[in-house]
């Protein structure tokens, strides 16, 4: 049985809702199918730019009014863009919870973007482009994205570059989103103490008016993936390395498999193999973490970590023998158990942040059209065996098929 309600609106849109007990919080947001990936040359970084532009004024209010709204009752407004989406939402005491849906409406769909407001928030993404170039734990992600997918919107850093960012006028906003927006592809999510029929009439009140929209679906073709290696010469006291590949898309039968995996490799958790060796071991690094991120179409892993240059080349080898016992032994019956475990316990505790789960609902409805119950998660990792995580281990750490990027210190 499903534990969430589902509405579609006449327009296209979405609304999705899970009622929850014991909370006076209201979480909602939309969250629409539009991203960096979807710029086309010299259109680099729009979309996080329209991100900052819905905030900076509508047909109705102006930039501080928008802050206000929500702020003065105590609530909270924010977005995000990724490679695939961008993330309107808010959290309000659920009495104001007509407000934040309002407000969000407007910002969402009736931004206007003004000129003098363009011409200062592109100094503000200016200021942030600079910002996290000079962390280079942070650099070293967006460089490692091009390494993988060159020439192509997903090798692209999501804030653009400063040429385009400087490039951008008011129509270059309103054409982007024209041409993107699809209404059929926008969810409204919601997680309150509400009544689903609470949820719905006020959406049908705040959402009826906006017009259905078609836009055509993604049509860039994926590069073909080759393996490569590159040394970049920084201002900095640190090696910084990243060593990885493309990986499975979202539907793909494997992926839960491989997302244990990496979670076994360097997750979060202290006891990850890279940080039991790399760091409790042999001390060679503060942090190291592994991940995994799923698209559509395809994914990306890889492994991250600094380290004093001297020790660079055996910090690497480490790495390297830790993704080959993965592939040369399989987990024994114990460590299964407590793999499974773990990251059960993750994603439960994930599920209790209501903010996460709201977004969760949403992108899950996008990508899958489905939204996964955690007993039904919770079956499909109980199902993973020994050999199953071998065999995804053997697909994605084979040596011959990493890249790997290292910043360097001057010399």
């Amino acid at each position: 049985m499903k534990d969430y309600f589902l509405h579609q609106l006449p327009n296209g849109i979405r609304v999705v809702h899970k009622q929850v007990s014991n909370t006076k919080i209201a979480h909602c947001g939309f969250i629409l199918d539009i991203g960096s990936r979807d710029e086309a040359p010299g259109q680099e970084g729009i979309a996080h730019f329209w991100e900052h532009m819905a905030f900076k004024g509508t047909h109705k209010r102006k930039a501080f009014h928008i802050i206000n709204r929500l702020e003065a009752v105590g609530g909270e407004l924010n977005a995000y863009t990724t490679k695939e989406k961008i993330c309107f939402y808010a959290s309000v005491l659920d009495g104001h919870f007509d407000k934040a849906l309002e407000l969000l409406t407007d910002i969402t769909f009736d931004s206007i973007f003004p000129e003098k407001q363009i011409e200062k928030e592109r100094n503000v993404i200016l200021e942030e482009m600079a910002m996290y170039y000079d962390v280079p734990e942070d650099a070293i992600q967006d460089d490692f994205d091009t390494l993988l997918f060159p020439d192509h919107p997903l090798g692209v850093n999501i804030l653009g570059t400063p040429q385009s960012v400087r490039s951008f006028k008011r129509a270059d906003f309103t054409a982007f989103v024209q041409q993107h927006l699809n209404t059929e592809r926008v969810i409204f999510s919601s997680v309150s103490a509400m009544p689903f029929e609470a949820v719905l009439k006020l959406a049908q009140r705040h959402l009826a008016h906006i017009p259905a929209s078609h836009a055509p679906a993604r049509q860039q073709p994926l590069p073909t993936y080759h393996p490569s290696v590159k040394q970049v010469q920084r201002s900095l006291t640190q090696s910084q390395c990243a060593v990885g590949s493309t990986a499975y898309a979202l539907d793909h039968p494997q992926r839960l498999a491989f997302f244990m995996l990496i979670n076994i490799l360097g997750g979060p958790g202290l006891n990850s193999r890279l940080n039991m060796s790399l760091r409790e071991r042999y001390g060679f690094v503060y942090s190291v973490d592994a991940n995994y991120t799923p698209y559509v179409d395809t994914g990306q892993w890889a492994v991250f970590f600094g380290t004093d240059p001297k020790q660079l080349g055996r910090a690497y080898k480490l790495v390297l023998k830790e993704l080959q016992k993965l592939c040369a032994v399989p987990l024994g019956t114990l460590q299964l158990h407590r793999a499974k475990e773990q990251l059960m316990g993750q994603l439960a505790m994930g599920e209790e942040n209501n903010v996460s789960l709201m977004l969760m609902m949403g992108k899950s409805l996008l990508d899958l059209d489905r939204i996964d119950p955690l007993d039904s998660i919770f079956n499909e990792i109980k199902a993973i065996t020994a050999l199953d995580l071998q065999d995804v281990a053997c697909q994605m750490f084979n040596p011959e098929g990493l890249s790997r990027l290292v910043f360097v210190p001057n010399e």
